[in-house]
C-alpha cells in the first residue's frame, strides 16, 4: 500500500479533511448521552422504579426525536450550543424525578437526593437562556425547548406531590396548566398567539416550580402544605386569566 501511495504523488499530497458532525448528528448524540445520564441517575436514585423508569427514559427518547425535528425545521444556527446542551442536562433530571413518580422513595435520604436534584434543574432553568444570549445562539427553538421542559417539570414535581400524600389529587392541577393552555389554544386559536415577555409571569414560573419542590422536600411539615398548594392554585389561575384576557383583546383589536 506505501508503494502504491508513492506512485501517485498527487494522493500522498491530497490532506485529509476532519471528520465534522452535522448539527443533527450532535444533537443526537448529546440526546444518546442525555438517556444514558438519565439511566444512570435512575438506577442510583430510584432502583426500584422498574418498568416505569424505563418507560420514562423512552418518554425522554420520544421528546428527543420532536427536539431533532424541530432543530431540522426551525434551528437557524449551526451549531447545538451549550445553552440546548443545558436545557437537554435538564430533561435527563426531569426523567430521574419522573420515574420516582413509579415508586415514590419513602426513606427521607432519597427524598434529600430527589430534593436536590430538582433545585439543581431549576437552578440550571435560568442559565440556558444566558448561554444563548452570549454565545449568539438564541432562537425561537430554543426558547420553545426551555419552556416544555419547564412543563414536563412541574407536572412530574406535582405528581410527586401527590404521591408523597401531603396534598390530595387535586394538586396535580399545578402542573397541568399549561398542556390544558395548549390543547385550548388548538380549539380556539386566539390563545395560540405568541405572548409578549413578561417578568411577572417568568416569576409565577419559579413560585409554582419553587414551592412544588418544597412540597416534595422532607422538611415540609404536613398541616401546611395543602395551604402552600392552595396559594400557588390561586396565583396561576390569576396569571393565566391574563393571559388569556391580553390574547382575546388582541384577537378582537
Amino acid at each position: 500500500m506505501a508503494d502504491l501511495d508513492a506512485s501517485r504523488p498527487d494522493l500522498a499530497r491530497t490532506p485529509v479533511p476532519p471528520l465534522r458532525l452535522s448539527l443533527q448528528g450532535r444533537a443526537a448524540g448529546a440526546l444518546v448521552a442525555a438517556m444514558a445520564a438519565a439511566g444512570a441517575g435512575t438506577a442510583l436514585l430510584v432502583p426500584g422504579a422498574g418498568l416505569g423508569g424505563a418507560a420514562a427514559i423512552a418518554g425522554l427518547g420520544l421528546g428527543g426525536l420532536v427536539m431533532l425535528r424541530g432543530l431540522a425545521t426551525g434551528y437557524p444556527h449551526r451549531r447545538f450550543g451549550l445553552a440546548n446542551a443545558i436545557t437537554l442536562s435538564r430533561a435527563a433530571g426531569v426523567t430521574v424525578l419522573a420515574a420516582a413518580v413509579f415508586a415514590m422513595p419513602g426513606d427521607a435520604a432519597t427524598r434529600w437526593a430527589l430534593t436536590a436534584l430538582a433545585l439543581v434543574i431549576l437552578a440550571l432553568d435560568g442559565l440556558d437562556g444566558w448561554a444563548a444570549r452570549r454565545s449568539g445562539l438564541a432562537s425561537r427553538f430554543g426558547a420553545r425547548f426551555d419552556v416544555e421542559v419547564d412543563t414536563a417539570f412541574a407536572l412530574v414535581l406535582a405528581l410527586l406531590v401527590w404521591q408523597s400524600g401531603v396534598a390530595g389529587p387535586w394538586v396535580v392541577a399545578l402542573g397541568l396548566f399549561r398542556p390544558a393552555f395548549l390543547v385550548a389554544g388548538r380549539l380556539w386559536p386566539p390563545l395560540a398567539a405568541p405572548l409578549p415577555e413578561a417578568w411577572w409571569r417568568k416569576t409565577v414560573c419559579v413560585i409554582q416550580i419553587g414551592a412544588l419542590i418544597a412540597l416534595i422536600s422532607p422538611v415540609m411539615p404536613p398541616a401546611p402544605a395543602p395551604g402552600l398548594a392552595l396559594a400557588v392554585l390561586v396565583l396561576l389561575l390569576a396569571s393565566f386569566a391574563r393571559d388569556i384576557l391580553w390574547l382575546a383583546r388582541a384577537a378582537r383589536d
